[in-house]
């Protein structure tokens, strides 16, 4: 991320030219599951609207939120992952001159920040980064970045980079970084509970309940099921049913602070808890409250056993 012998690259050196692709999305050619189309069709287009963000904020980085604003309602909060994986890599590359993720973060960008977060997390996968970007000052949340950067390492890698992952030693982080794994494997998978429960089932045990997790924020998030997926999705889990959950209302925290909640996570919350998706959020942030200025990682975690603690009592 530097020039020899120069110090940091230039913001506008580093965003030259650059752009991603929207055939990255392509499910066919990244080896994902196919035989869904109408799930497929779904993810896919979250997918390219993940695109769409990081190429708006190439272009618009000093003032993204207009360009971000242009993006449908319901998948905005995609563009804004993406924005913040390239608001990550310019931070890095001007050693943190651009300020281009404090920039994503304020004024509309407040309302997408655990999407933000997630983004800039992609940057330990898919740059292959040595140095760990700096995140903003959002403490407790910058443990999402880990969980983006579990997300990147299986949707680039697929079900073989994941099993990779899931047989590492456990610890804090890894627990963290798996619920991301969890969250792409909804997406490798098109959306089929079955085919999650099965990928899912050949990994340790350890790693089990915290891709449930990051598959059940995956399905209320972005969706691509109907009731009879859900209650199929919430039977496979078994045992790992309130990670799951967790997970749907970590996406109903994500989806209400933005200020737009589509039908399909009012459905999962309502369905798979029974509570609409403000009062699964308003959960998000009664079991945070003492710990939003914690920047270490057990404060996340327990944040996460906090939040399964609640559901399992409306259960």
């Amino acid at each position: 991320m530097e020039r020899h012998g120069s110090g940091p690259l230039s913001a506008t050196r580093l965003t030259s030219g650059l752009r991603l692709p929207l055939s990255m999305a392509d499910f066919s050619r990244r080896g994902f599951r196919t035989d869904s189309p109408e799930q497929r069709a779904i993810l896919e287009g979250h997918a390219r609207n993940f695109l769409a963000g990081f190429n708006l904020a190439v272009s618009r980085w000093r003032d993204p939120h207009g360009a971000l604003a242009t993006i449908p309602d319901e998948e905005r909060g995609f563009a804004y992952e993406g924005a913040g994986m390239f608001a990550g890599l310019l931070d890095l590359g001007t050693a943190g001159r651009a300020r281009a993720l404090s920039r994503l973060l304020a004024g509309p960008g407040d309302g997408y920040a655990h999407l933000v977060h997630v983004g800039a997390g992609w940057l330990f996968t898919v740059a292959r980064v040595s140095a760990v970007v700096r995140l903003p000052r959002t403490p407790l949340l910058r443990w999402l970045a880990i969980d983006g950067s579990g997300f990147g390492e299986a949707y680039f890698g697929g079900v073989r980079a994941l099993l990779r992952r899931a047989h590492r030693t456990p610890s804090p982080v890894w627990q963290a970084r798996l619920a991301g794994c969890g969250r792409a494997l909804w997406f490798i998978e098109s959306g089929r509970p079955d085919g999650v429960a099965d990928v899912i089932g050949r990994t340790p045990p350890d790693a089990r309940p915290h891709l449930w997790c990051g598959a059940g924020l995956a399905a209320a998030y972005a969706g691509a099921v109907d009731d009879t997926g859900r209650e199929r999705l919430a039977e496979l889990a078994g045992e790992h049913r309130t990670h799951l959950l967790q997970g749907v209302v970590f996406a109903a925290g994500a989806r209400v602070r933005a200020g737009i909640v589509p039908a399909h996570t009012r459905s999962a919350c309502a369905q798979l808890i029974g509570v609409s998706a403000e009062e699964a959020a308003g959960w998000t942030d009664e079991t945070s409250a003492d710990l939003t200025a914690t920047s270490d990682v057990h404060a996340y975690l327990e944040w996460k056993a906090r939040l399964r603690n609640r559901i399992a009592s409306r259960l």
